[in-house]
């Protein structure tokens, strides 16, 4: 028998077909979004640490992602055998194969959004965290947005999948393409025609879809995106208005309170002590230079002093009052409050990659209800400070690793912070962006802001610092002025890390740049 052309031609003008293209749309396109909905609760129960959100969406997604769908489409169609109650809904073959599709969906859609989920990295939530954003916030306005991203290309194969699965809904009798296919061809006996015909409706609808959706995915791809800098005009004309704002004054705090207090801190991973007995106090206005061989404990103690790291034992005073316990959670109210009081810069910036650099300054303020208007204002005054107004539209990809930390700095000064933390402000960068990012915090150490900076330029540190701390083996070793360190027999240990020969000691200047 050969091919019929002129009657596989003629099922592209026959209504049935376009009815059932119409029950498929419907069926794929609701599948499909409440199964990303519920996959990605789903994904975050896994991800829970608490076991009674985690075991059972483990096994959920185990069982689910198990059953064939075929077996789980006949199971639902005749559930109201055993829950007579459901045979209102479960005997229309429309919303038995929707909850079919849903139930399996969600729980592949579950193992896409936790990929997603995981692969955003750490230092995303940590900086949220630093900014006294709380859980919820983290999750809503920095994780979800960024794992969204990473999860679509795959979620979107995912939505040409359930097109095509719904042709499995047709063992129930539900009127989609290849239901009328079938019905057709044990008329006519014309199968190669009406299958081919069939093929060729899926294809159109995966191809539709498929396009919008990856207009979608374009869209959402930043690094398609081109560099918005402002011009030299605009710049001229955005900075005669900043200048004509009153610029935000911070409340000095009475020198007789030290702003920071820690008392015996000790800290454990595991059975591995990196702390062991900090105390340590910083007045208002003071820099202090934490320095010292790696593994010595730096960055676990300023990480303590935020709240990233918990402390298991002594506590810490902010302003007199206190901050932080052992064992406080860091959504702790009072660390939370406190944390608003501090600004912290990381080693690798952690700057928000979804949003541009004025949304990555302005972000924490609007979060904690500043005006857009007031928050864009301060946004902007300090892009000019820190030398970067022109890239105010850019994302952080945009910009050298340089920028990316002084717009880092940038957002930490816009929560008006009594103290500022630096985590080694210039490790990750090529040596020839590290004197742009010391000249920002110079600036702020000759404007008085209270700052403990943990580093390796020694030189800097010991140029800027009214005393510099040097730690081994979880231990505060010395804590002294540079001049002690240069001169005194008591700072030999620190010369000898430091490089510095002894000569130095009779030529202080020479230290002073």
């Amino acid at each position: 028998m050969q091919f019929d052309w002129s009657y596989f031609v003629s099922l592209f003008s026959m209504r049935a077909f376009w009815d059932a293209c119409l029950v498929v749309i419907e069926l794929s396109a609701l599948s499909w979004f409440i199964g990303m909905v519920l996959g990605f609760f789903l994904a975050s129960a896994k991800l829970s640490k608490n076991r009674l959100l985690s075991a059972p969406a483990a096994v959920y997604i185990w069982f689910f992602r198990s059953v064939p769908l075929l077996v789980l489409v006949v199971f639902v169609y005749n559930a109201p055998q055993m829950f007579p109650a459901s045979g209102s809904l479960l005997q229309n073959p429309f919303y038995s194969g929707l909850i079919a599709l849903v139930v399996t969906e969600s729980a592949y859609m579950a193992e896409i959004h936790r990929g997603g989920l995981i692969s955003v990295l750490k230092g995303q939530k940590e900086a949220g965290r630093a900014l006294g954003i709380g859980t919820v916030g983290i999750e809503r306005l920095i994780v979800i947005p960024q794992a969204f991203r990473i999860a679509l290309p795959t979620l979107i194969n995912e939505y040409i999948t359930v097109v095509k699965l719904t042709s499995l809904i047709s063992v129930i009798s539900l009127t989609e393409i290849l239901t009328v296919g079938q019905r057709l061809y044990a008329q006519n006996f014309l199968v190669m025609e009406t299958l081919l015909a069939v093929a060729v409706y899926y294809v159109l609808i995966v191809t539709v879809f498929g396009q919008l959706l990856q207009w979608l995915e374009n869209y959402l791809d930043l690094s398609k995106r081109k560099p918005q800098s402002l011009n030299e005009t605009a710049t001229a004309a955005l900075r005669k208005t900043l200048d004509a704002q009153v610029p935000v004054v911070r409340n000095a705090q009475p020198a007789a309170t030290p702003a920071l207090q820690l008392n015996n801190i000790h800290k454990c991973y595991g059975e591995h002590q990196v702390l062991k007995g900090i105390d340590l106090q910083v007045k208002s206005g003071e820099v202090i230079s934490i320095i010292g061989p790696s593994g010595s404990g730096k960055t676990s103690l300023i990480r303590t002093i935020n709240g990233l790291e918990a402390i298991d034992q002594g506590n810490i005073l902010l302003f007199g009052e206190g901050f932080i316990e052992p064992h406080d959670k860091p959504n702790n109210a009072q660390i939370r409050r406190g944390v608003r009081r501090i600004g912290m810069v990381f080693q690798n910036f952690n700057l928000f990659p979804h949003r541009n650099i004025l949304d990555n300054i302005t972000l924490a303020q609007r979060y904690h209800g500043s005006q857009k208007r007031l928050s864009e204002q301060r946004a902007y005054q300090l892009l000019d400070k820190v030398g970067l107004l022109a890239h105010a539209g850019k994302y952080p990809h945009q910009i050298s690793g340089g920028q990316q930390q002084r717009v880092a700095i940038a957002r930490a000064l816009a929560m008006e912070p009594d103290i500022m933390l630096f985590d080694e402000p210039t490790s990750a960068l090529d040596p020839e962006l590290v004197g742009e990012v010391l000249g920002v915090i110079r600036n702020l150490a000759n404007e008085g802001m209270t700052m403990v900076i943990v580093t390796h330029e020694m030189d800097f540190a010991m140029s800027i610092s009214d005393r510099v701390i040097f730690m081994e083996d979880g231990k505060v070793q010395l804590d002294a002025a540079p001049q002690v360190i240069r001169q005194d027999a008591a700072g030999e240990r620190v010369r000898r890390f430091m490089g510095i020969g002894a000569e130095v000691r009779h030529e202080p200047a020479a230290m002073n740049g």
